[in-house]
């Protein structure tokens, strides 16, 4: 593995910034309100290239620090409990060749990462879609894949270091295109989102649905499927927990839908309670718009949803057709869980896939996943942008670093704290 160290930090894009008045979420650890540490470390992946920054809260402003390069393009990562080690999942498209789990030991005082034992190969075909999380206890790792649609369990060896796959007994259904895994806050439930897949032109749909698995000691059992209308027109993408164990928050990809559920007290989902439109204009929808990564405020307060569009024109220059590239923010009735739409902030760039608040929650940042040509000649950039949370649970735009992809994605991003 080639680690590349003193890299040069980004220079801010030449925009306006906003006027004044963890690895948080994104890398399934909880952020913390009103902790008060200003520095944390913003992990950020362009292919196998894995950027350490530092992000400062208080500023407002992301350093460019080094970078690491992993086997195959990395998809996302989870923080070990103790917050020492760092599990990384890579092989996605257009990796091809090996699909595997890695370790690093995190520097606490710099966030720097450093191989931690052996890495683990997935059996999943390479070049697919993986997301990866811990057991409460800290004894195994959990790490879905989206094709085929599966959950490889590997043990966490006292040292942070992974360990064997474990194998649970009978045949499990995962539904097809796992595109997350959550373990609920209890341990006992892990919650695999399954977008399904589209018809094209050579099929029909494949449907989409929630699957439930019971947990015990690295052992997975059956436990829920959700599939309305028999999982068509259904394409979960990513679930988050309200803090109150009340409500589980869902987006559906295709149909720009943020889903409320109750949460019973034994883990599974109970009814559905609200099904809300996460575009400002629901009724205009652009080619290539769909929905993506939600993350509740750790208030319980507010819930986030990335609006994502990417799509092209079709005259040869595949130029971007526009839509809507927001995080849209929503309050939460605390008595009901309902939520409102109070805004979609611009996220000045192309298919934020993940964004983070930071372990303070005064701070996110979206990653804007893709370049593109706009239709005036100009390229619109991958990028970084950055906003205040306001008490209100609101975003104020600061600025946006621009990212080279050389060829690739800035695939996925996350915070954690720096002590």
């Amino acid at each position: 593995m080639k680690v590349l160290r003193n890299s040069k930090g980004w220079a801010p894009a030449l925009l306006a910034v906003a006027a004044a008045g963890v690895l948080a979420a994104s890398i399934g650890q909880t952020p913390v309100a009103g902790q008060q540490s200003g520095r944390s470390v913003l992990y950020s992946s362009v292919g196998p290239e894995l950027t350490i920054s530092d992000l400062d809260v208080d500023k407002a402003t992301i350093t460019k620090r080094e970078t690491l390069k992993l086997p195959g393009l990395i998809t996302e990562a989870t923080l070990h409990p103790s917050k020492k080690f760092i599990y990384i999942v890579w092989g996605g498209f257009p990796g091809g060749g090996e699909h595997g789990l890695s370790a690093f030991r995190v520097d606490p005082a710099t966030g720097a990462l450093t191989p931690h034992g052996p890495s683990r190969s997935l059996r999943s075909t390479p070049g697919y879609i993986s997301a990866v999380v811990t057991d409460i206890n800290a004894t195994h790792i959990l790490a879905s894949d989206s094709e085929p649609s599966r959950i490889s369990v590997h043990k966490l060896l006292p040292d942070g270091t992974l360990g064997e796959e474990v194998f649970s007994p009978g045949k499990l259904d995962f539904g097809i295109h796992a595109h997350q895994i959550r373990m609920d806050p209890s341990g006992q439930t892990v919650v695999l989102p399954c977008r399904g897949e589209s018809a094209n032109a050579t099929r029909a749909e494949l449907p989409g649905s929630l699957r439930l698995f019971g947990y015990k000691d690295g052992i997975l059992t059956e436990k829920q499927a959700i599939m309305p209308g028999g999982g068509h027109n259904f394409q979960p993408r990513h679930m988050d927990f309200h803090p109150s164990g009340k409500w589980d928050y869902f987006t559906l990809e295709r149909q720009n839908k943020l889903l409320v559920y109750e949460r019973e007290k034994d883990g599974s989902i109970g009814k559905q309670l609200y099904a809300k439109d996460t575009l400002s204009e629901p009724g205009n929808v652009r080619p290539g718009q769909i929905a993506g990564t939600v993350h509740v405020h750790p208030n319980g307060r507010f819930v986030y949803v990335a609006n994502r569009a990417s799509g092209r024109t079709a005259d040869g220059k595949g130029a971007f057709v526009g839509g809507e590239n927001a995080i849209a923010v929503f309050s939460i009735d605390q008595n009901t869980g309902e939520p409102t739409l109070i805004q979609n902030m611009d996220t000045r760039g192309i298919h934020p896939r993940t964004f983070a608040l930071d372990p303070t929650s005064r701070v996110l940042v979206a990653a804007n996943t893709n370049s593109l040509p706009a239709t005036d000649g100009t390229v619109i950039p991958a990028s970084l942008s950055i906003y205040r949370v306001g008490a209100d649970g609101k975003l104020e735009f600061v600025r946006k670093y621009d990212v080279p992809l050389n060829g690739s994605q800035q695939f996925w991003m996350g915070i954690i704290p720096l002590s």
